[in-house]
């Protein structure tokens, strides 16, 4: 079992260095301490490095420190664990990367200086396997070394076969640079060129597939308007006129326009998938091609993270969105001038409102578009910085965990995110905006043609004027002229050609056999069976001129099948809550129904089940004591139809 007591820090033998300033790598979370600072790069040997580098110690580093030499990279490493001032120390062959004379001031100014009092666990077999031929035998107490092979020569041997790196290290920085070797992700501003669109619309074969998927438009817009002409023209408003085509001319017909119009929505997306996938294949392999054969330079002053934001998201976006949005802007547009010139045959004078509203539409264009663009480029600045940082957790995990950072780094990560977030957001948001504006436009102009549809055609119905008066009908007198019923167009005439007048006031029978059609005609006078020709009169009023609330609530009918609802007997007799008690009382009574009714508990509340009949309902035990209770009665005839047969079968 392993423990470990204190602060530990780490250097391993391959360097981790983050793309930030020297001064970050070396503080690594802590607090700037300035005498502490200036004592661990001298020990370290990296004042002379910082004087040569143009910004000192806030130069930024590339991606993997990219732009120092192995050797700086190594003595940062051990700067780092040095300012940290723990309390074990692990290095994995710390000085591989120096040169000897580098190696041997490392040895003496940090292990046997500013670590002679610490805990330092060392894996080096050919540098601290000689610590017991120096002088000072205090050093070679304190420090034990653990050497697996036994014929390890001496440092020496380790001077000789050190790394030559440090003696070139400064050789790349004696030009100074005019700036920082990595700055920040730049954007584009402004409106995208027009050129921009045509590059990518004429990407794929010179743009010579565009006019064909232009065309397909085109065609199918025009097949699906000539489909709702010819549905208008030859569709009858009314079966009393006669169809101009025959039945199945017209579908035919309206069949052939709909497999057109299939077959060029097929002939659009082949084309466009194959426009989008070439467009998309050829910018992928010249994007290949130029980070390919790009200077190192770029790969110096280029993070990975932004590469691999252009190779995967900004992709994506060519393979999955760009060519469809560009063609969907383009279907659009011919949509809209399709509507445009059958508006203006149909209702020209429609464009009275339609014409504010494009005005509207374009200023609501001209205020969205710049923010959500430079929202857009935004996003993709802000993906690259959380690519480079996750990247280099990865492959930093053991140091950051040796030094107990994973907090630090979690935090950092979530700033990050939340960076990427907030323009992500207000996208979102900015879109929402012009959504709740442009449904309010929506509304306004549908409501706007409501009004224009009602209040200018001629012939408008008014419903005030077809509102029978309120005392209709007084008289009751129905006269009924050559009506003809149908329960279907494609049935024949149930009543044919039917005139008579039953007068107001005197009751009138009428007789035929089953299946004359009694029952029709008076399904006719509610008009649940529309007639097919004909009218009917009520007091001089045709009823088919009424809405049919104000029709059936002024009529009444005995059904030849009574059906009764579930619920109480008040609500069957009078489900409206339009009359009285002693009004329903006198109806019952009429009807010679109230005593039957005072009998039961409830009265006019009694529960009346779905089939009609009037339920009782308590306890098993009041029933049964309440000799008049049909759950009373059901028990005593149960009982004795229960004793006869015991009877039986004891004389058996």
């Amino acid at each position: 079992m392993l423990k470990v007591c204190g602060t530990k820090a780490y250097v391993t033998q391959s360097p981790w260095i983050q793309s930030d300033m020297i001064e970050d790598n070396i503080l690594f979370g802590k607090q700037m301490d300035r005498e502490k600072y200036e004592k661990v790069l001298d020990a370290c040997s990296l004042k002379k490095d910082l004087e040569i580098l143009p910004f000192g110690d806030q130069t930024v580093i590339g991606e993997r420190g990219i732009n120092l030499s192995g050797g700086q990279k190594q003595r940062i490493q051990i700067t780092r664990a040095l300012y940290q001032d723990a309390d074990l120390y692990l290095f994995d062959d710390p000085f591989s990367a120096v040169d000897a004379h580098t190696g041997s001031h490392l040895f003496k100014e940090c292990l046997l200086g500013l670590l002679s009092s610490k805990t330092v666990v060392g894996a080096h077999k050919k540098a601290l396997s000689t610590l017991d031929s120096l002088d000072g035998a205090t050093v070679s107490n304190e420090i034990s070394t653990l050497e697996q092979d036994l014929n390890v020569p001496g440092m020496h041997g380790f001077i000789e076969e050190a790394s030559k790196d440090e003696q070139n290290s400064g050789t790349n920085n004696k030009s100074e640079p005019q700036g920082q070797l990595v700055h920040e992700e730049e954007r584009e501003k402004g409106k995208v060129e027009f050129s921009v669109y045509w590059k990518c619309i004429t990407t794929a074969y010179g743009g010579a597939l565009v006019p064909f998927i232009l065309l397909a438009q085109i065609l199918f817009e025009g097949l699906q308007i000539g489909s709702n002409y010819w549905m208008a023209w030859a569709t009858p408003i009314s079966m009393d006129v006669e169809l101009p085509v025959e039945g199945t001319t017209l579908i035919v017909v309206y069949v052939c326009l709909a497999i057109g119009s299939s077959f060029c929505i097929l002939a659009r997306t082949i084309l466009l998938v194959t426009t989008g996938y070439k467009t998309a294949t050829i910018l992928f392999n010249k994007m290949h091609f130029c980070i390919f054969r790009a200077p190192m330079s770029f790969f110096d002053s280029t993070p990975s993270g932004r590469i691999l934001n252009r190779a995967s998201t900004d992709q994506s976006a060519l393979d999955t969105e760009i060519p469809y949005q560009i063609a969907s802007f383009a279907f659009i547009v011919i949509q809209l001038l399709g509507i445009i010139a059958v508006m203006s045959q149909a209702a020209w004078q429609v464009f009275v409102v339609f014409i504010p509203v494009i005005a509207v539409s374009l200023c609501y264009q001209q205020y969205y578009i710049p923010s959500a663009r430079e929202l857009s480029r935004l996003v993709g600045v802000c993906k690259a910085p959380n690519i480079q940082h996750f990247s280099e957790t990865i492959s930093g995990t053991s140091t950051i965990r040796s030094f107990d950072q994973q907090s630090r780094f979690q935090e950092t990560n979530m700033k990050l995110t939340d960076g990427y977030s907030r323009p992500k957001f207000n996208i979102i948001g900015a879109m929402e905006w012009l959504s709740i504006r442009l449904e309010m436009l929506s509304s306004i102009t549908f409501a706007l043609s409501l009004i224009f549809l009602i209040s200018i055609p001629a012939g408008s119905i008014d419903p005030d004027e077809n509102l029978p008066d309120p005392s209709w009908p007084s008289n009751g007198e129905v006269d009924i002229q050559d009506l003809q019923v149908r329960y279907a167009p494609h049935l024949p005439l149930v009543l044919r050609g039917i005139t008579c007048k039953f007068p107001g006031g005197l009751k009138t029978g009428i007789v035929g056999r089953t299946g004359s059609g009694k029952s029709t005609l008076i399904q006719t006078l509610f008009r649940i069976v529309e007639p097919a020709a004909g009218q009917i009169m009520i007091d001089n009023i045709n009823i088919s001129s009424i809405g049919l609330h104000d029709l059936r609530s002024r009529l009444s009918i005995i059904p030849q099948d009574p059906t009764m609802f579930e619920g109480t007997v008040r609500n069957n007799l009078d489900p409206l809550g339009e009359y009285t008690d002693d009004q329903i009382w006198e109806a019952l009574d009429k009807c010679q129904l109230g005593d039957e009714v005072r009998k039961k508990e409830g009265k006019l509340d009694s529960k009346v089940s779905e089939n009609g009949l009037i339920e009782e309902y308590d306890t098993p035990t009041r029933l049964v004591q309440n000799k008049s209770s049909s759950f009373a009665q059901l028990v005593a005839e149960y009982t004795v139809r229960s004793n006869s047969s015991l009877e039986k079968s004891d004389d058996q």
